[in-house]
């Protein structure tokens, strides 16, 4: 997320700005709507894999739109080892870094519920969305990028093994619990055995915040997310952010490209057969809606792979060109993150409203297709024109 960390005026690693740009646009691109494309073109392999990796996967498993927020938590955590060391140099006062951890966590939670709130007749209390998450981990965050790496690793295992632990000790639903009413997965989808203390809305995150969530002014009394998604995730989140913590200290490190990248690889490989193995054994199953422990491995090590990726393209001396539109988005990644939610609809309206009601609908089957441009080149040249001028919206 934008920060003082990721602002022109300190200095900045191609590979992170990179990573961060293609994230947001992987957000952004939503709205070419691959899904609508799948339906108008039915029976398109093609179409049909786009849509699936333009959209979460039901409970169990991972597409490539889930590894959305993991990342976004990962690169905080990239980043704050730089903003400790620029701290630092600057001799600021202790009290003023710790006066910022706190107001920055503040504003990523109020963010977060403000942009959920957009469009519902009153102040929707919700704290699942990307930017509440970091919110309610990042102090804890900043706490441990001022320890030795020995202790963060502690950290990750802690809290994964706790986590772990309230979930599989949380009882399970009465034989005749209406698991209809609160899941909405298929019979097949849900996790069945051991891994049922994973289920949907049935788990000790979901008793958690229908007792949580119900201490806000509410139209309705809470039941339940109906896409399962839990406030107690900034608990595993926490843990993902750790992990990019620990990569931003090898990153920073004095140490050749080639052995960060290498370092990046072999972690990476590592998480992914963890989380994968956590999950094949039905020790832990490995869902992104509730940030189970073997999600936390399993995007973790995507997480590492990526940014070994684009560290290799960009911090080895080979040409980068081709990265500067990822660039343009990722320098001011928070007004791309809130500009995706608040504006597209005016942008997409405006050209109805000069060129005519019906100037997408040309496109025939490929109409989400020309809407989905309009508005990611608009919005593109909006960031462009920020990134030219230096105006740097940052928390």
């Amino acid at each position: 997320m934008s920060s003082p960390e990721h602002s022109p005026r300190a200095a900045r690693i191609a590979s992170v700005d990179a990573y961060r740009g293609f994230i947001m646009f992987l957000m952004m691109a939503e709205v070419l709507r691959f899904g609508a494309m799948k339906k108008a073109l039915p029976g398109s392999e093609f179409w049909s894999f786009l849509a699936h990796h333009q959209d979460h996967v039901a409970w169990r498993g991972c597409s490539l739109h889930d590894l959305i927020q993991p990342s976004f938590s990962f690169l905080v955590g990239v980043a704050l080892p730089f903003s400790l060391a620029s701290r630092a140099a600057r001799v600021e006062a202790p009290w003023v870094s710790w006066l910022h951890a706190f107001w920055r966590a503040f504003l990523l939670v109020a963010l977060g519920v403000f942009l959920r709130s957009v469009g519902k007749s009153q102040t929707n209390f919700t704290f699942e969305d990307t930017l509440s998450q970091i919110g309610l981990g990042y102090v804890f965050l900043f706490v441990l990028g001022r320890v030795r790496p020995v202790w963060q690793w502690v950290a990750v295992g802690a809290l994964l093994v706790g986590y772990w632990a309230v979930f599989a000790l949380y009882p399970l639903p009465a034989p005749d619990f209406d698991y209809r009413a609160v899941s909405g997965l298929p019979e097949a989808e849900r996790p069945t055995g051991f891994a049922a203390h994973w289920d949907k809305n049935t788990n000790a995150a979901w008793a958690f915040d229908v007792w949580f969530l119900n201490l806000f002014p509410r139209e309705t009394p809470f039941t339940h997310n109906r896409g399962g998604y839990a406030t107690l995730s900034f608990i595993p989140t926490l843990a993902t952010m750790i992990l990019g913590l620990i990569a931003g200290g090898w990153l920073r490190a004095p140490t050749t490209p080639g052995a960060k990248i290498g370092r990046f690889v072999g972690l990476g490989i590592v998480l992914l057969a963890a989380g994968w193995g956590l999950d094949a054994a039905g020790v832990c199953p490995n869902v992104k809606r509730i940030w189970t422990p073997a999600w936390v491995l399993f995007s973790g090590g995507w997480c590492f792979l990526l940014l070994a990726l684009f560290s290799a393209l960009l911090d080895t001396g080979l040409p980068g060109g081709w990265a500067f539109p990822l660039k343009v988005i990722g320098a001011n990644s928070i007004v791309a993150y809130a500009g995706e939610h608040l504006i597209k609809g005016f942008i997409l309206d405006s050209f109805k409203t000069h060129l005519g009601a019906n100037i997408f609908a040309q496109a025939g089957s490929y109409e989400p297709l020309a809407s989905g441009f309009a508005f990611l080149t608009t919005f593109w040249l909006v960031l462009w024109w920020l990134y030219r001028h230096k105006i740097f919206v940052r928390i």
